[in-house]
């Protein structure tokens, strides 16, 4: 059986890094807006995103380069030098979404292999057969799509590969086709700016049309409801399901605009459950107890291994988001040496001491603080709060940017956290 390849997001240079360091097989993000994500595209630029392939190709990871958005006539000049300049870096894949974008990348980059976006909402054996003699090596299967579906597609065409999202935001709509944002903001979901106004809370409206008098619905005083919001994906507990099929290539992680928490966890608990898998060994509550370490909107499984008429458990019709298990207090920069505070930390207050998969932690005590062992995890405390200039602060809050020195060195891109108390 060949191994599914771990595919996950990198909305900049740092994120890409960590998702690498993490466990990660591939990366994907891109520059531009034609890369449908307006945000993580303005935070790459040529120069830092020809570092970051470079980056991964030293470690012999891959990156794919997003150019799924549907352009306009005014653009296609544009995107024809776009594919032009993103081929000279060298990428491993292109994913695209239109079948005119697929016809202008094989003229322009014909040694590019093409990876279909799931924006072209592949569901079935005839779709994946005309993308497939277009030229396409992979598809990244519609969310609707389920395990069984994927199968058949498989049987049919094994030479074409099918990546399937596992984690990350979903959608209300179908395959992402939503326009509140652009009614309500001008800003078009299909067109990688999306304001995320399906999470917002609501209030609704009955008015009878011969009285003309309108009544307010409420499900909740003063809180409204959340009817768009969708929770997140969530495959952990369902990944040796999906790889004993040997119908799957990739395992997707969405996420590109999310923390770097997120890119490290997230790449760490999957590495660790497709490994487990094919070892013999999984264990779905360990991955489960680190997924809710992170802010979520809830989780499903949304529809891969379930119908959506046969379940109503998709929605979240409580809150936008919701804070994880564990609160970050720090990221531990390059160097190695010294972090940045992302919450609270205190002298004498227990952190966990998250590294990146394969790094090692020794115990260690300074006159600054002590990291230790218990349990099999790693914990610091700090003594005193250094600044990198030396000077000494009572705490440090995560409006701070001064660099904070560590006890001893620890991995970079180390993470501190502490556990959310139990209200």
């Amino acid at each position: 059986m060949q191994r599914a390849e771990l595919l996950s997001p990198a909305g900049n240079f740092e994120k890409l890094k960590i998702a690498i360091e993490y466990g990660a097989d591939a990366v994907y993000g891109g520059v531009s807006h034609f890369s449908l994500r307006n945000r993580s595209g303005k935070e790459f630029d040529i120069e830092s995103f020809s570092e970051g392939i470079a980056y991964a190709h030293e470690r012999g990871k891959r990156v794919y380069v997003t150019i799924n958005g549907f352009p306009f006539n005014s653009q296609l000049k544009l995107l024809e030098r776009h594919i032009a300049q993103m081929a000279e870096l060298g990428p491993d894949a292109f994913i695209v979404a239109a079948p005119g974008v697929i016809k202008m990348a094989k003229r322009v980059a014909p040694q590019i292999p093409l990876h279909l976006s799931t924006q072209a909402n592949v569901l079935n054996v005839m779709d994946a057969e005309v993308f497939y003699e277009m030229g396409v090596k992979r598809i990244v299967a519609a969310r609707e799509m389920s395990l069984k579906d994927a199968q058949e597609i498989k049987r049919a065409l094994p030479d074409l590969e099918i990546e399937i999202f596992i984690h990350g935001s979903m959608c209300f709509a179908f395959s992402g086709r939503c326009l509140i944002s652009a009614l309500q903001h001008g800003r078009v979901p299909n067109r990688g700016s999306c304001a995320n106004d399906c999470r917002f809370d609501y209030e609704y409206y009955v008015k009878n049309p011969d009285t003309g008098v309108m009544l307010r619905l409420e499900e909740e005083e003063g809180v409204g409801t959340h009817i768009f919001n969708a929770k997140d994906l969530n495959l952990s507990s369902h990944i040796g399901e999906i790889l004993e099929t040997g119908a799957i290539s990739a395992l997707k992680i969405e996420g590109r605009t999310k923390s770097n928490y997120y890119a490290g966890i997230t790449a760490r608990t999957y590495r660790k459950a497709i490994d487990d898998f094919y070892a013999g060994c999984f264990r779905s509550e360990l991955y489960g107890a680190e997924l809710d370490t992170l802010k979520n909107r809830g989780f499903t499984d949304g529809y891969l291994i379930h119908r959506p008429f046969q379940r109503l458990d998709t929605q979240n019709h409580e809150t936008a988001i919701s804070e994880g298990s564990f609160q970050v207090s720090g990221e531990v920069r390059e160097d190695g040496r010294t972090f940045f505070c992302k919450f609270t930390i205190k002298p004498s207050e227990e952190h966990e001491i998250v590294v990146p998969l394969g790094a090692r932690v020794s115990p260690s005590k300074s006159e600054i603080g002590e990291i230790y062992e218990r349990e099999g995890r790693f914990f610091i405390s700090f003594d005193k709060i250094l600044t990198e200039s030396g000077k000494e602060l009572p705490a440090v809050h995560s409006g701070n940017t001064n660099a904070i020195c560590l006890p001893s060195a620890l991995p970079p891109f180390s993470f501190l956290r502490i556990q959310e108390e139990v209200v």
